[in-house]
């Protein structure tokens, strides 16, 4: 189940602040705007091939799929993270296993995820 990370670390000078959850599979990064209002997410989930995944859905700009690249591919070299454009979205497989993973998070969270979900169907 998906559990929140409390005291995340918060951008400076920005009017958005995030709430991060987490558990064995499954990371959802949210952000709300300054009246406390969900402005987007990110899921990030294994794909079929164990690479990691992250689906982001922003207000005003829709749903964006990307493999994150680790960055140390390498032995000698350790880089920064990045998002890699990805190809299709396994819909149903990511929107399930949020759901099952989301049983306990709170209502308003858990129901406007799923709602974009569905907003793309």
């Amino acid at each position: 189940m998906l559990v929140e990370f409390h005291g995340v670390m918060q951008e400076r000078g920005v009017t958005t602040h995030r709430r991060w959850f987490q558990d064995e599979g499954m990371e959802l990064i949210v952000w709300f705007g300054p009246k406390n209002a969900p402005e987007g997410y990110q899921i990030c989930y294994r794909g079929e091939d164990q690479r990691e995944r992250a689906l982001t859905w922003r207000t005003g700009q829709g749903f964006t799929h990307a493999r994150v690249d680790a960055g140390d591919s390498r032995p000698d070299k350790n880089l920064t993270p990045i998002l890699v454009r990805d190809g299709a979205v396994p819909w149903t497989r990511v929107r399930t296993e949020f759901s099952e993973r989301a049983a306990e998070l709170e209502p308003a969270i858990r129901d406007w995820v799923l709602e974009t979900f569905a907003a793309q169907n």
